[in-house]
Protein backbone atom coordinates (compact mmCIF):
# COMPACT_ATOMS: atom_id res chain seq x y z
CA UNK A 1 0.00 0.00 0.00
CA UNK A 2 1.27 3.39 -0.79
CA UNK A 3 1.19 5.80 1.22
CA UNK A 4 1.20 10.20 0.96
CA UNK A 5 1.98 12.39 3.12
CA UNK A 6 0.49 15.71 3.73
CA UNK A 7 3.51 18.24 5.08
CA UNK A 8 4.19 21.98 6.44
CA UNK A 9 6.95 23.37 6.49
CA UNK A 10 8.02 26.41 8.33
CA UNK A 11 10.85 28.60 6.13
CA UNK A 12 13.33 31.03 6.92
CA UNK A 13 10.91 34.33 6.59
CA UNK A 14 8.28 32.56 9.30
CA UNK A 15 6.08 31.84 6.68
CA UNK A 16 4.50 28.10 6.35
CA UNK A 17 4.59 26.06 2.73
CA UNK A 18 2.43 23.53 2.69
CA UNK A 19 2.56 20.34 0.34
CA UNK A 20 1.80 16.66 -0.54
CA UNK A 21 3.99 14.31 -1.66
CA UNK A 22 4.54 10.26 -1.42
CA UNK A 23 8.34 10.05 -0.16
CA UNK A 24 8.23 12.59 2.45
CA UNK A 25 12.21 12.06 2.66
CA UNK A 26 13.24 13.10 -0.68
CA UNK A 27 10.57 15.98 -1.53
CA UNK A 28 11.98 17.95 1.57
CA UNK A 29 15.57 17.63 0.99
CA UNK A 30 14.61 18.75 -2.68
CA UNK A 31 12.51 21.78 -1.00
CA UNK A 32 16.42 22.41 0.85
CA UNK A 33 18.03 21.68 -1.85
CA UNK A 34 16.36 24.32 -3.87
CA UNK A 35 15.50 21.93 -6.59
CA UNK A 36 12.76 23.81 -8.35
CA UNK A 37 13.67 27.64 -8.26
CA UNK A 38 9.81 28.63 -9.11
CA UNK A 39 9.34 26.88 -5.97
CA UNK A 40 7.51 28.78 -3.25
CA UNK A 41 10.42 27.86 -0.73
CA UNK A 42 13.17 28.40 -3.05
CA UNK A 43 14.40 31.85 -1.64
CA UNK A 44 12.73 31.26 1.83
CA UNK A 45 15.45 28.12 2.72
CA UNK A 46 16.59 26.85 4.90
CA UNK A 47 13.08 25.06 5.74
CA UNK A 48 12.30 22.85 9.15
CA UNK A 49 9.60 20.26 8.86
CA UNK A 50 7.41 20.75 11.15
CA UNK A 51 4.00 18.76 10.79
CA UNK A 52 2.99 15.85 8.38
CA UNK A 53 0.18 13.66 8.58
CA UNK A 54 0.41 10.23 6.79
CA UNK A 55 -2.14 8.97 4.15
CA UNK A 56 -3.42 5.29 2.38
CA UNK A 57 -6.04 7.15 -0.05
CA UNK A 58 -4.06 9.88 -2.30
CA UNK A 59 -7.72 11.76 -3.10
CA UNK A 60 -8.11 12.08 0.70
CA UNK A 61 -4.44 13.74 1.32
CA UNK A 62 -5.43 16.09 -1.73
CA UNK A 63 -8.30 17.07 -0.17
CA UNK A 64 -6.67 17.95 3.10
CA UNK A 65 -3.93 19.62 2.03
CA UNK A 66 -6.13 22.11 -0.52
CA UNK A 67 -7.87 22.72 3.28
CA UNK A 68 -5.01 23.08 5.37
CA UNK A 69 -3.68 25.86 2.41
CA UNK A 70 -6.62 27.69 3.29
CA UNK A 71 -6.59 27.88 6.79
CA UNK A 72 -5.02 31.05 8.80
CA UNK A 73 -1.71 31.08 10.47
CA UNK A 74 -3.34 30.67 13.63
CA UNK A 75 -5.22 27.63 12.86
CA UNK A 76 -2.03 26.05 11.13
CA UNK A 77 0.09 26.73 14.05
CA UNK A 78 -2.39 24.98 16.58
CA UNK A 79 -2.33 21.61 14.23
CA UNK A 80 1.54 22.17 14.35
CA UNK A 81 1.51 22.29 18.23
CA UNK A 82 -0.97 19.67 18.69
CA UNK A 83 -3.87 21.48 19.69
CA UNK A 84 -6.60 19.91 18.15
CA UNK A 85 -9.42 21.20 20.55
CA UNK A 86 -8.56 24.54 19.14
CA UNK A 87 -9.43 23.90 15.88
CA UNK A 88 -13.19 24.33 15.99
CA UNK A 89 -13.00 27.64 17.40
CA UNK A 90 -10.19 28.79 15.00
CA UNK A 91 -13.07 27.54 11.96
CA UNK A 92 -15.51 29.50 13.36
CA UNK A 93 -16.18 33.23 11.91
CA UNK A 94 -16.33 36.38 13.67
CA UNK A 95 -18.93 38.81 13.33
CA UNK A 96 -19.25 41.94 14.31
CA UNK A 97 -22.46 43.18 16.17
Amino acid sequence: MKIYYVYILKCADKTYYTGITSNLENRFFEHQQGKHQESYTYKRRPLELVFYAEFSEVGFAIDTEKRIKKWSRVKKEALINDEYEKLPNLAKKKFKK
